[in-house]
């Protein structure tokens, strides 16, 4: 298994960076309160493509026996997950108003670009080097 770790991580990236692609699409479009929103695919795609991240992320986990309670950094990303998580289902169907939708999709971003550092830095407090 160890021997499909770069196909693995890259398949994990490119997925987050899908992720990342069709959120900023959707949340732009739930904004605007575009009708293609309720189109099966818009609402199939994204779900699958985040299934394949989670699924690329624990297999790495587990691959490289890397668990959060040994990891700080993976906690925190973890965690920041879920908060993603809740802020992307306000941007795109929970928002009532656009103006709400529109800040918990820049919030959703922040949390998603908060992740990928700490990814990157393996650092939960990355941002306090910069």
């Amino acid at each position: 298994m160890v021997e499909h770790y770069f196909l693995i991580k890259h398949l994990h990236m490119t997925t987050a960076g899908l992720s990342l692609a069709f959120f900023i699409l959707r949340a732009w479009w739930s904004v605007r309160e575009a009708p293609i929103l309720q189109r099966r695919w818009v609402k199939i795609v994204p779900h699958v493509n985040d299934t394949l991240l989670l699924t690329f992320g624990i297999l790495l986990m587990v691959m490289l026996s890397m668990w959060p309670q040994r990891h700080p950094w993976l906690a925190a990303k973890i965690l920041a997950l879920l908060v993603y998580i809740v802020l992307g289902s306000v941007a795109i169907k929970r928002g009532r108003t656009s103006l709400v939708r529109g800040m918990a999709a820049l919030a959703a971003v922040i949390t998603f670009l908060y992740m990928l550092g700490t990814a990157m830095f393996k650092d939960p407090l990355w941002f306090a080097r910069l």
